[in-house]
Formats: C-alpha cells, sequence, structure tokens
C-alpha cells in the first residue's frame, strides 16, 4: 500500500548514514511482519556477497542470493523473498526477506523498498566509510583505493546504453581506470591504461582523469580534452610517466561514436555474431611529448552493437603454459555475448583469474558497453 512505502521511505531519509539497514529492519517488522531482514553487497572482486552484519556469505554461483543479483530480479527460496539493490544500474547488492510474501503486490511494494535503499545507499556512500568496509574481504592496497575512490560506479543503464566495467586485480589495482558521464544526448567514456608501480601510478590516473572531466566540464570536444589532458600530465611529469587513454564519445541518438585513441587499451566490436579488432588511429599517450595535437575519428555504430575495451593486462595475463592472448579472449566474448555488460565483465574477469590461477600480477581493465539504440 502507498502509506507503507511512504513510511519506509521517511525510515530511510530519516536513519543515520550508518543506519539504513538498520532502520529499514524495524520499520520492515513492523509493516510486513517480518522476521529476518539481511543485506549482502557485493566485493571489489565481484566475487562475493558478504553479509553487512557477519556471517557466512552465499558462496554457490546458484545461491538463491547470487541468482537475485546476477539476473536482477526477485528470488524466492528457502523461505525467503531475495530482491537486488541498486541504483540507476548500479548493482550493490542483496536484500533477504523472511518470511516470503506470497501476495504479488506486497512483492511489489518489497521490490520498491530495495529499490530505495539503493538510492539511499547511493546518497549516504560519501558520507560514511561503513559499507565500503563491510564491501571488502581483504585490505585494499593505497593504491587501489585511489583507483575505487576515482571510479563514477562499476555499472550504469540509460535509455539508449548499458554499461559497466571492472578493475583487477581488485584490491591492488595500481594506473588501470575508467571514467564515464552522460546526458540527454551524448555517453562520454574514457578508459586508461597507466603506466607505473603503486601509488605513482595512482597518481598519474587520478591527475589524467581530473584533467579529462574538467575538460569535459568546460564543453571542450574529444581532442581538446585529450589535449588539456596531455598538457597537464607533461607539466607535472615532463614526459617521464605518461597515460594510454581511449577516449569515446557516443551520440546516444544516432550511434556515432567519437574516438580519439591515445596509445589506447583495445577496443573490440560485437556485431551481428562477428567480433572485430577495431583499427584506430594511434596517437601519442597523454603527457608523453609537449603540446600533442590530437585528431578525432568517428566510427557508426548499429543497433545492438557491443562494445568492449581491455587494457594490456588482459591480453598479457600469463602463466607458465603462455598467455591468456586474444584468441581466448575471443571465445570468451563470444560465450557471453547474450548476458548484459555486467555478467559479460564478470565473465571475462573470472575468466582471467581461472586462467592465471588467482588474482591476476599486472593491472587489467574491462569496460562494456551496449548501445541499445535510442528510445529503447
Amino acid at each position: 500500500m502507498p502509506h507503507r512505502l511512504a513510511d519506509v521511505r521517511r525510515a530511510l531519509t530519516d536513519a543515520p548514514a550508518d543506519l539504513l539497514v538498520e532502520h529499514l529492519a524495524e520499520v520492515l517488522r513492523k509493516l510486513y511482519n517480518l522476521t529476518d531482514v539481511a543485506y549482502f553487497q557485493v566485493d571489489y572482486r565481484l566475487a562475493a556477497l558478504l553479509p553487512l552484519h557477519g556471517g557466512a556469505p552465499p558462496t554457490a554461483p546458484g545461491s538463491p542470493a547470487w541468482r537475485s543479483f546476477d539476473h536482477q530480479t526477485e528470488v524466492i527460496a528457502d523461505g525467503a523473498l531475495h530482491l537486488p539493490v541498486g541504483s540507476r544500474g548500479e548493482r550493490m547488492g542483496v536484500l533477504r526477506l523472511a518470511p516470503a510474501a506470497t501476495e504479488p503486490e506486497v512483492r511489489a511494494e518489497l521490490s520498491e523498498v530495495a529499490t530505495l535503499l539503493g538510492h539511499e545507499l547511493a546518497a549516504v556512500d560519501a558520507t560514511t566509510d561503513r559499507y565500503r568496509v563491510a564491501a571488502r574481504s581483504r585490505r585494499l592496497t593505497l593504491a587501489a583505493e585511489m583507483q575505487w575512490e576515482l571510479l563514477p560506479g562499476r555499472s550504469r543503464r540509460g535509455t539508449a546504453f548499458s554499461l559497466a566495467g571492472q578493475l583487477e586485480p581488485a584490491y591492488a589495482v595500481r594506473g588501470d581506470s575508467f571514467d564515464w558521464a552522460d546526458d540527454e544526448r551524448r555517453l562520454w567514456l574514457s578508459v586508461m591504461n597507466g603506466m607505473g608501480e603503486g601509488v605513482a601510478a595512482a597518481t598519474a590516473t587520478c591527475l589524467g582523469t581530473y584533467a579529462l572531466r574538467n575538460a569535459r566540464r568546460a564543453g571542450l570536444d574529444l581532442a581538446d580534452q585529450a589535449a588539456l589532458a596531455d598538457q597537464a600530465l607533461y607539466a607535472h611529469y615532463t614526459g617521464v610517466q605518461h597515460l594510454a587513454a581511449l577516449l569515446m564519445e557516443l551520440d546516444l541518438a544516432t550511434g556515432t561514436l567519437t574516438v580519439v585513441d591515445a596509445g589506447s587499451p583495445r577496443l573490440i566490436v560485437q556485431r551481428d555474431g562477428e567480433l572485430h579488432h577495431q583499427e584506430l588511429e594511434q596517437q601519442f599517450p597523454l603527457g608523453m611529448f609537449d603540446g600533442t595535437v590530437y585528431h578525432e575519428q568517428r566510427l557508426d555504430l548499429s543497433v545492438g552493437d557491443r562494445l568492449v575495451v581491455v587494457s594490456d593486462g588482459v591480453l598479457n595475463a600469463a602463466k607458465e603454459a603462455g598467455r591468456y592472448g586474444e584468441a581466448t579472449l575471443e571465445r570468451c566474448l563470444r560465450r557471453t555475448r547474450s548476458l548484459p555488460p555486467m555478467e559479460a565483465v564478470r565473465a571475462v574477469v573470472g575468466d582471467l583469474r581461472a586462467f592465471v590461477g588467482g588474482d591476476l600480477v599486472d593491472d587489467a581493465v574491462v569496460v562494456c558497453l551496449d548501445w541499445t539504440g535510442p528510445g529503447r
């Protein structure tokens, strides 16, 4: 009923930032006679659903909580209702409620409750450490802390696109990163492959990202965004350290993709069952030389196209038997083509970990973008 949702909304907005779930549990027990309210957050590796209040996490890929997270739908199992929690396409975790409601209208209300929780968690993210700490299965390195703070999120959904990205090794990433932003007409996406180790690599990537954001928010076109970031990096490092980047701007109405390849990560286009390694005009990495002039090129996407961007750390992931390489990546991409971007990214990263037998040694970034067409 509408008044119940109003009560839930009021309880969430009045709750202290670090006690959202506790206040939500209290009001749900009163309004819906629930005896068990638990929240599970996906961890930094996208490999575990960690309970906010401790206890054993659901580990099996086919467990009810994981099915709810993977398919972004309600799952009823073991007497409990599992609901995905997120905000504007950003997947955060799963809410488990017991006993499971049997009435469809009540389950629809509780699904709305999970959405309200996701929006409140997004709103308080910058004001409390509680949820970020609880989403860690181990300590982050300082460089990784810097990189995760820099990200816009790990997944995003708009009216004409769906997007996801992941950094590896999640708890020790150094120089690789990505950034995005969108308005009603355009989507901007940058994927960076930073050089160096530790905090030095993370610092250069941070500088490059903020320079690109500054130029983008000033209304500069893509080539000038690259030039401004190039100048900022060169002024600070005088060419000793630089940043390889792929800058893209997608016209959401027409599918026209504007690209600047600044020593970039690899761009792969999946269309009609085929996979194309997109040839781009290779230009100098950002900050390598003073006063580099960058040039844009344009590609026309078809509705339903998928773009996958990977850094060298993906293709060069190695074990004694050899490198991961293009052929292995292509098999994984073909196998996951029907999956949404987040599942596709998780599959590629999981395939990489399986290949090397654990966490990656070198940085790797994977970003997946689907253009679903205007008005979709």
